[in-house]
């Protein structure tokens, strides 16, 4: 599998013949050297939350070209109406799709949509345990630190995106003790330096992680072969 991050908790993973993106915020997306007309293949994209800074482009990448959206029932219905294909999910279920299995886990956030000066229910947020091969990832999406995570160290996730600016998800602190209960093979920060309120230093993670899991900090466009 190929994982690149696209900046913010954006990724796009890669493996056989598909494309699967997560979170796809790039309008706007201050950190990301890709435009949304960049992803010309997608297969999948999966939300985990209706944030504008994590739902993002999933419209428009996903009516240009064609890609079914894994969400929970709520924005699923709500991107229905705009004519996209889609597949609900919720915390717990898991399904196997053409590319690999995803399950949807728990995540201590909040979730709305805006649009036009109007706010629908984003429903419950989620992260993402993906299957693509052998390969498992945990997307944690945004979220505070949880007892939950103990139980993905029976998942044997080979790679965690896990986010550290706090304010609205973990910080530094709380990231170190998630990648303690998650026990992965790998971890890579995400979800900092967007915005003024959500610094932080990936370094300072690394440094603290280092002896519970091989961190690697990724430049937006940057890949790990997994």
């Amino acid at each position: 599998m190929k994982l690149t991050f696209l900046g913010h908790a954006a990724f796009q993973m890669e493996s056989g013949h598909y494309t699967v993106l997560i979170d796809p915020f790039i309008t706007g997306n201050g950190q990301t050297p890709f435009k949304e007309a960049d992803f010309r293949k997608v297969d999948y994209i999966l939300a985990t939350h209706g944030h504008g800074d994590h739902i993002g482009d999933t419209v428009k990448i996903a009516g240009r070209t064609g890609a079914t959206v894994v969400a929970n029932a709520e924005i699923s219905g709500w991107l229905a109406e705009r004519g996209i294909k889609v597949h609900a999910m919720h915390i717990g279920g898991a399904y196997r799709f053409p590319f690999g299995r995803v399950k949807l886990t728990p995540a201590f956030h909040g979730s709305s949509i805006e649009e036009g000066g109007t706010r629908y229910d984003g429903g419950f947020p989620c992260g993402f345990l993906v299957t693509m091969g052998d390969v498992t990832v945990y997307h944690s999406g945004d979220t505070g630190l949880m007892l939950e995570m103990k139980l993905l160290e029976d998942e044997h996730v080979d790679v965690a995106l896990l986010p550290i600016g706090g304010n609205f998800t973990m910080d530094v602190d709380d990231a170190v003790k998630a990648v303690s209960f998650i026990k992965p093979k790998k971890v890579v920060p995400m979800h900092y330096d967007t915005f003024d309120v959500i610094k932080a230093d990936p370094a300072e993670f690394a440094a603290r992680a280092a002896s519970l899991a091989e961190v690697k900090i990724l430049k937006p466009g940057e890949s790990l072969e997994v």
